[in-house]
C-alpha cells in the first residue's frame, strides 16, 4: 500500500501531457458583449446533500467584463447566494474573486453567514455510529487572499483566515456537552496563512485537461484574537488527462494537518460532496487527513455526461497513525452531468454514493466534484 501510494504521487506530477487539450475559455468570448463593463447573471438555486436534505435560494453573479486574466481568460465576477434547507438551515454567502494587472494580481476572497444544524461522533478515525449527537452552531467565516502570478502557471501569496463559531445548543449528556472537546462552548480561528499554487486547468468547475498543484500553510494565534494557537498545513495535488475523444481521468491527492490544539471546527472533516461523497461531511474528523479519490467522466453528448469514481482515504490523530494505512474508508458510486448552457461551462452535478458501515449520499449541485 506505501508503494501503490508513492506511485500515486509520482503519476500526478509525471503523466504527461500529450493526451491534453488546447486551454478553453472559462467564459466564451462570443457570449460577452464587448461595449460592457459589467454582465449581471441571475442563477436559481436547488440541491440535495445528507448534510442538508434539499436546499433551495437565489444566487447573482456579476461579471466585471473590463478586468480579466488574459493568460486563461478567467473573468473576475462576484458571486452572492442566499440558501436555505428543510433541515433549517440559513446560508449567505458573498465571494469576490478579481483581478488586477491583466491576471498578474488575484484577489480572492469569500464572506459566509450560516446557521446550521448539524451532527458530530466524535473525534478519530473509528468513532461508531452510535455516538451521533446533534448541535446547532452560528458561524461567521472571511478569507482573504492575495496572490502573485509567477509565468507561466504559478502563483504565490499570502490569506487572512477569521472564523468565529458560535455554538448555540449542544444535546444533554452528548460529547459536546462535557465541555472536553476544544470548541465545544464556540471557538475563534484568526490568522494568516501563505498560499503557492501551480494551475493550468482548462476550467475551474469542469477541468478537462491540465493540473493543479496547491499548497497552503496557515496558522491560528490568540495574537489576533483565536481561542486557541494551532498551524495547518494542506496539500491538493490534482490532473486530468483526456483517454478518447469523449471520456478524461480525473485523480486527486489531498492531505491536511493540523498541529497544536485545533478547535474540533478547526480539524480535517472527512466526508461531504466535494471529498468522500458517501459519507456525511465530518462523520470522521481528526488532527489529520488523507484522501484519493479518481473519476472517469464520459461526455456522451456535447451536453451530457456520465461518471464513476472510486475513493479511500482516512483521519488519524498524527503523521504516524495516518501513514498506518489500516482502516481505510473506501467509497465508490456514479452519477450524471449537464451542461447548463451551450456557451459557457457549468454543469449540474447528480451523485449517489456507497461508504462502508451503511454509510451512503445522494448529491446533487454545481460543477464537478473536484
Amino acid at each position: 500500500m506505501k508503494k501503490l501510494i508513492l506511485l500515486i504521487l509520482i503519476s500526478l506530477f509525471l503523466i504527461p501531457d500529450s493526451y491534453s487539450q488546447t486551454k478553453e475559455d472559462v467564459i466564451k468570448s462570443d457570449t460577452l458583449n464587448k461595449g460592457k463593463k459589467f454582465q449581471f447573471v441571475a442563477i436559481p438555486i436547488i440541491f440535495y446533500t445528507p448534510e442538508t436534505s434539499f436546499g433551495f435560494g437565489a444566487g447573482a453573479q456579476i461579471f466585471l467584463l473590463k478586468e480579466k486574466n488574459i493568460y486563461n481568460d478567467r473573468v473576475s465576477n462576484i458571486f452572492v447566494d442566499f440558501i436555505m434547507t428543510s433541515n433549517k438551515q440559513f446560508i449567505v454567502d458573498v465571494i469576490p474573486q478579481i483581478y488586477f494587472g491583466q491576471g498578474n494580481y488575484f484577489l480572492d476572497m469569500s464572506f459566509k453567514w450560516k446557521i446550521f444544524p448539524n451532527n458530530f461522533w466524535g473525534i478519530g478515525n473509528t468513532t461508531p455510529n452510535s455516538n451521533e449527537e446533534s448541535y446547532d452552531m452560528t458561524s461567521y467565516i472571511t478569507k482573504v487572499s492575495f496572490l502573485k502570478r509567477l509565468p507561466p502557471d504559478l502563483n504565490f501569496g499570502f490569506e487572512y483566515i477569521y472564523e468565529n463559531h458560535d455554538v448555540t445548543k449542544v444535546q444533554e449528556g452528548g460529547l459536546l456537552a462535557s465541555g472536553e472537546i476544544p470548541g465545544s462552548d464556540g471557538a475563534i480561528i484568526s490568522g494568516f496563512g501563505a498560499i503557492f499554487n501551480l494551475d493550468s486547468r482548462n476550467n475551474v468547475g469542469s477541468p478537462t485537461a491540465g493540473h493543479l498543484l496547491k499548497i497552503n500553510a496557515q496558522f491560528s494565534s490568540e495574537l489576533f484574537g483565536a481561542t486557541q494557537n494551532y498551524n495547518k498545513f494542506i496539500a491538493d495535488l490534482r490532473t486530468y488527462q483526456k483517454i478518447s475523444k469523449h471520456s478524461i481521468v480525473a485523480l486527486q491527492l489531498y492531505y491536511e494537518g493540523n498541529y497544536g490544539t485545533a478547535p474540533f471546527q478547526g480539524l480535517a472533516w472527512y466526508g461531504g460532496g466535494n471529498r468522500a461523497r458517501g459519507y456525511y461531511q465530518g462523520r470522521f474528523i481528526d488532527n489529520s487527513l488523507y484522501l484519493f479519490q479518481a473519476e472517469y467522466r464520459y461526455r456522451f453528448k456535447p451536453r451530457w455526461a456520465l461518471a464513476g469514481f472510486g475513493l479511500f482515504g482516512k483521519v488519524a490523530s498524527d503523521f504516524k497513525e495516518l501513514a498506518n494505512f489500516n482502516e481505510l474508508k473506501p467509497s465508490a458510486g456514479g452519477g450524471l452531468r449537464y451542461k447548463i448552457l451551450k456557451t459557457q461551462d457549468t454543469w449540474v452535478r447528480l451523485d449517489a454514493a456507497i461508504g462502508i458501515d451503511g454509510s451512503s449520499g445522494i448529491y446533487f449541485g454545481v460543477n464537478e466534484a473536484f
